[in-house]
């Protein structure tokens, strides 16, 4: 968290001092008035600045690594955690060090876990929802292989059978993989059904 003391003039002066100095704008600040200050006798005898403290409030992907690196922390994981994707949408983290097999978990259910996690940490002062997405070790890359894979071969059996077929739940960036790779099939449709973090997709024949 990132924090300074400015003075100016006038307290507005004090904050415009500290936004230039943190370079950042005043929506992502929070300002705390030390000092009013003190005009004096025409102006000089007497006079006190007016005195500032101004904090950064950090945004999603700050809060976001924060909490990570004390759960990784918790779980005596030491890992190197790289910002790589980053836009009002989403933000994207690799993952690397030892361990890695232990984070991800069984078919990925601890890293999709803390994920949600993670994700629901770094959200709940946000003015606006940001998808946080955990990739240890490009695990995402491999698990988007496995699930356009998985996705063609059940989509085959829900035709064979003519019936739905149900998944596993996965998370919502899972989701939208299977949508996609079974988007142009004319014989089959996809919907998610449950609820969070329980949503999973249905592969219904037409």
């Amino acid at each position: 968290m990132r924090e300074i003391t400015a003075t100016g003039q006038t307290v507005e002066e004090a904050v415009e001092s500290a936004l230039a100095q943190l370079n950042t704008t005043r929506d992502r600040i929070d300002i705390s008035i030390v000092d009013e200050g003190k005009r004096g006798l025409l102006g000089l005898f007497g006079s006190r600045p007016a005195i500032v403290k101004v904090i950064v409030k950090p945004d999603v992907a700050e809060r976001a690594l924060d909490f990570l690196r004390n759960v990784l922390s918790n779980m005596d994981i030491e890992a190197n955690i790289e910002v790589v994707k980053e836009n009002e949408r989403q933000v994207m983290f690799n993952i690397s060090g030892e361990k890695m097999g232990l984070l991800i978990g069984k078919r990925g259910q601890t890293i999709n876990s803390l994920q949600y996690l993670t994700q629901l940490a770094a959200n709940r002062h946000s003015e606006r929802y940001v998808t946080v997405i955990l990739n240890p070790e490009n695990y995402r890359e491999r698990r988007a292989q496995t699930l356009i894979q998985l996705a063609e071969r059940l989509a085959a059996k829900a035709n064979q059978l003519k019936r739905p077929v149900q998944l596993e739940p996965m998370p919502n960036y899972e989701r939208k993989i299977i949508h996609t790779a079974l988007s142009e099939q004319k014989n089959i449709k996809t919907a998610s059904e449950g609820e969070e973090p329980n949503r999973y997709i249905v592969i219904k024949p037409l």
